[in-house]
């Protein structure tokens, strides 16, 4: 039996900033040490990174391996190890395993699927087009990451929910304080989305809120639907606003960073940079929940395990097909395609309505940083001329 390797001194959940074209040696490091490794885990004691894009696979696939926060090894703190509740204590799609995930996410992906998604495809190119405007107008110079980064998604999310889009600033203020290390931030910013959720579900509103409501398992309660709610909303936002940042930075790009016009570019470069650099580099944690054996590793039962999203993405040696950017299996992202269609409704926006679009700074003088932990990198600053 092997043992995996143990890398010391090698930090993935470690706060950095790096220029943008600068790759991250981090994942090279655990990609080279095998596909299987151990590292020192965030609250305490050894977690388990798996690197192998099939390997990955088997691990996103199997019904041994939890997402619950319960089969995290005793004695873990929630907020050190960056865990929700348990799926006892809060059931979401990101806590629920087997046929509870499954029967909640028969409720959700009807109403994200490529169809429902498609159909909003002019709406969502029409709030990036009015938000983009409406910045031109203000000012010459602008930072995207300053402030569109959060509102688009966040307009496009409560637009699609049927929430008052009186209500995005608040919406923004709520998503901000969800990162703060501040006590109690994190729960009053919960409180705050939950709430803000509930508008979509008054009186005669018939947007997505209301849709989820009618369609969720009949002995869901209605706090337990109004989390639903602002796990949509907050994830939607989060994860999408890391991916803007690097989306459009290639689209204003002077070669040779910027991709070549042309028929599918868009698509072509959306693609491609969220396999660069996916909004989540690392899964979030799971468990095992029984022993198991791993590439030749024996892991006991609650073991913490990730998978390297961005070292597998980015391996020169892996063969050619989809990536794991959204995940795989049963908790493959439910609103991929939302987020898919935000990036290119952006990208294509910036190149047909503002065509003198450029960066103010070189492109190589972008810089991202990682919060630490589970959390992806962030530009820190888009300054861009949107008129040249």
């Amino acid at each position: 039996m092997l043992n995996a390797p143990y890398l010391e001194g090698i930090d993935p959940f470690a706060a950095t900033v790096r220029g943008i074209a600068e790759p991250d040696p981090v994942h090279a490091a655990l990609r080279a040490a095998g596909p299987l490794v151990q590292v020192d885990a965030p609250a305490g004691g050894r977690a388990w990174i798996v690197t192998d894009h099939a390997l990955a696979r088997e691990v996103l696939l199997d019904p041994r391996i939890s997402k619950d926060p319960a089969c995290a090894p005793p004695g873990w703190d929630r907020r050190t190890a960056g865990l929700e509740q348990t799926a006892a204590e809060q059931p979401s799609l990101t806590t629920l395993d087997g046929p509870e995930h499954a029967e909640l996410r028969r409720a959700h992906a009807p109403l994200l699927n490529d169809r429902r998604i498609s159909e909003q495809s002019d709406r969502i190119h029409a709030i990036a087009r009015e938000l983009l405007t409406e910045l031109a107008a203000d000012r010459t110079e602008i930072d995207l990451m300053a402030d569109f980064t959060t509102r688009y998604p966040l307009t496009v999310l409560l637009d699609l929910l049927g929430i008052p889009l009186e209500h995005v600033d608040r919406a923004a203020d709520a998503c901000r304080r969800m990162l703060s290390s501040q006590p109690g931030a994190q729960g009053g910013a919960i409180a705050a989305l939950t709430a803000l959720a509930a508008s979509g579900l008054d009186g005669n509103r018939r947007g997505l809120a209301a849709e989820l409501r009618d369609r969720v398992p009949a002995h869901t309660t209605e706090e337990q639907l109004r989390y639903h709610l602002f796990a949509l909303i907050f994830a939607g936002q989060l994860t999408t606003d890391a991916a803007l940042g690097t989306v459009m930075a290639y689209a204003l790009a002077d070669r040779p960073h910027r991709p070549p016009a042309g028929e599918g570019s868009i698509d072509e470069l959306v693609r491609e940079t969220l396999r660069q650099h996916p909004p989540a580099p690392l899964t979030l944690w799971r468990f095992t929940t029984t022993e198991l054996e791993l590439a030749g590793t024996r892991l006991p039962s609650r073991a913490p395990v990730l998978v390297d999203i961005q070292g597998i993405n980015t391996d020169p040696a892996r063969s050619p097909g989809p990536d794991l950017a959204f995940g795989a299996g049963p908790h493959f992202c439910v609103g991929a395609r939302l987020a898919q269609l935000e990036l290119r409704a952006v990208a294509t926006v910036l190149r047909t309505d503002f065509p003198d679009a450029c960066l103010a700074i070189p492109f190589t003088d972008l810089r991202q940083a990682t919060l630490g932990g589970l959390q992806g990198s962030r530009l820190t600053a888009l300054p861009v001329t949107l008129h040249g």
